[in-house]
């Protein structure tokens, strides 16, 4: 949720921020009607209920006629100051509900645009040159017995998947890298449920334009998680955070699930769009001031683990058009996909600035006892989507994978996984 003071002092900011983002700039002006309505009320309200309160006293002391007089303006002051006090509710309720339609504020910067006007920022390592027909990462994946779809669709329906053998200790060694970098890096890690109440699923931004990509189970009204960021948001709903030693990190480990509605037709062989993944997501709290830099910090080391899984990849500022709703910034890291020439997205980071802590009620007090909100940033470490960019990328010519160095610890050692015969 954006701040009303913001919006009432700088609204053509807000309304550049919508346009921007192709969302209705004209929602600012609503927003501050019901905000002057609520305001207005409220004056009023105080005022008469001064003079009620005046009028109490008067009325101890009157006789006669001059009570009754008395009696009947307090009646008809009283009917007053609750119509009042209604008015300013309702317009309150308006203004709420009203201002969360309106996303973040961009950053400074952003690319304007949809999702093809990102900016590359650079591109790192050199795509792989090969001198075999290129398989994908499906067809490698079958031929290791990693990944097995056919009984995936058979038990669960279309997007589901099993990971089998090479497959599971795969996702499994990426997952703990993560983890072992998150822990360099100072995060706490913490498995997190994957079922959420809808005031925390709201509170993070994602029951706004894309909520029919959320599961939602009617029955217990509780929402699965499509990121394990949503039960970390949540994690300190309605408290006062101290972040005088620093940002407060955590990596959540979860199962991560979404519909992928209106996505048919798209990336749908094998297990690039899926509808249950695992990811290990990092996660901070800090101040506005350091927002910018730790959002800075986890793009590099989300860079790390990319090098560590020696992918080539580019990094893109993503157009303000293509952002969620609680993302002020958000940069990609997209890997090389050789079986489709193309890049694909592997790692995202988002400054979410004070945007979601508002709406969950985190804050911290500052130096002068103040109150104020705080900032979360969040980016994935890695995710089972990283095994679609491994095989294709370190595939060899009968059909093998090189395992890249960094992974072979988490693989007891091993060097190459061999196709099964």
């Amino acid at each position: 949720m954006i701040d009303l003071r913001l919006l009432r002092e700088d609204p053509d900011l807000v309304r550049a921020s919508q346009t921007a983002r192709g969302d209705d700039p004209h929602l600012v002006d609503q927003v501050l009607d019901a905000d002057a309505r609520r305001r207005s009320a409220l004056t009023e309200f105080e005022t008469l209920r001064a003079e009620q309160k005046s009028l109490g006293k008067l009325v101890a002391k009157a006789q006669g006629d001059e009570k009754h007089a008395l009696l009947t303006r307090g009646k008809h002051l009283a009917e007053q100051v609750k119509a009042l006090q209604s008015d300013a509710e309702a317009a309150e309720t308006v203004a709420t509900e009203l201002s969360r339609k309106i996303s973040n504020i961009v950053e400074d910067g952003v690319p304007v645009g949809g999702e093809d006007d990102y900016v590359v920022l650079k591109h790192v390592g050199e795509r792989p040159a090969f001198d075999f027909p290129v398989r994908d990462h499906l067809e490698l994946g079958e031929g290791l017995a990693a990944i097995d779809t056919e009984r995936g669709a058979k038990v669960s329906g279309a997007r589901f998947y099993y990971l089998t053998g090479i497959g599971a200790r795969l996702e499994l060694a990426l997952l703990n890298a993560a983890v072992d970098k998150a822990l360099s890096a100072g995060f706490t890690p913490v498995i997190t449920p994957t079922l959420v109440k809808p005031e925390i699923m709201a509170g993070t931004g994602f029951l706004g334009a894309h909520a029919d990509e959320v599961y939602h189970l009617p029955a217990d009204d509780l929402y699965l998680v499509g990121t394990s960021e949503v039960a970390l948001a949540g994690y300190h709903s309605g408290e006062i955070l101290d972040l005088s030693n620093g940002p407060k990190r955590y990596a959540g480990w979860s199962a991560c699930y979404r519909r992928e509605a209106g996505s048919y037709g798209k990336d749908t062989r094998g297990i690039i769009r899926v509808h249950q993944f695992h990811k290990v997501e990092a996660f901070s709290w800090t101040t506005v001031e350091d927002a910018a830099d730790e959002h800075r910090r986890i793009l590099g080391w989300e860079e790390e683990m990319l090098a560590l899984a020696e992918l080539p990849y580019r990094v893109i500022d993503t157009a303000a058009g293509d952002l969620g709703s609680s993302a002020a910034r958000k940069f990609d890291c997209e890997a090389w996909l050789p079986s489709q020439e193309r890049y694909l997205e592997l790692t995202s980071t988002s400054n979410c600035t004070t945007f979601q802590a508002r709406r969950l009620g985190v804050r911290e007090r500052t130096a002068d006892g103040s109150m104020r909100a705080v900032a979360t940033l969040n980016g994935t470490l890695a995710t089972t989507r990283w095994i679609v960019a491994l095989l294709e990328n370190h595939q060899r010519a009968d059909g093998s994978v090189r395992v890249p160095e960094g992974l072979r610890p988490y693989l007891g050692g091993l060097e190459v996984l061999e196709p099964v015969r």
